[in-house]
């Protein structure tokens, strides 16, 4: 009768392959998930694991409406002092020289005050 090979190899250190060169993560393919997308495409197929990107998305940031000062209405104003700027925001920096009748989604304080005070109007739509 013949000896198994196992019978024989039983009790050495390296029966079962050589120890040293397979204890890093390399002899596994690497560690944990690693190669989903490469070379252990079949096996994430099998399991079923999700590919791309995971975690936490960052919202959409809040959009800014478009600002004018209150010095560049002289020039938008046609000759009758009637400016309509209907989806922009009316800031205070500078002078309003005469009368006007601005229409705009929104003003600031001081905008609507020298606006008034030069006798015009300030209307938000």
């Amino acid at each position: 009768m013949v000896r198994p090979k196992t019978k024989e190899r039983r009790g050495h250190r390296t029966y079962h392959g050589k120890h040293k060169n397979a204890r890093g993560g390399g002899s596994r393919g690497g560690r944990g998930d690693t190669g989903k997308c490469k070379h252990h495409f079949m096996r994430s197929m099998l399991l079923g694991t999700q590919m791309g990107k995971h975690g936490f998305v960052r919202l959409p940031l809040i959009e800014r409406p478009e600002v004018v000062n209150v010095d560049i209405l002289d020039q938008l104003a046609g000759s009758d002092g009637k400016v309509e700027i209907s989806e922009m925001k009316v800031l205070g920096r500078g002078k309003v020289t005469r009368k006007l009748t601005v229409t705009a989604a929104a003003f600031t304080a001081t905008a609507k005050d020298k606006i008034e005070a030069a006798g015009g109007q300030a209307v938000v739509v």
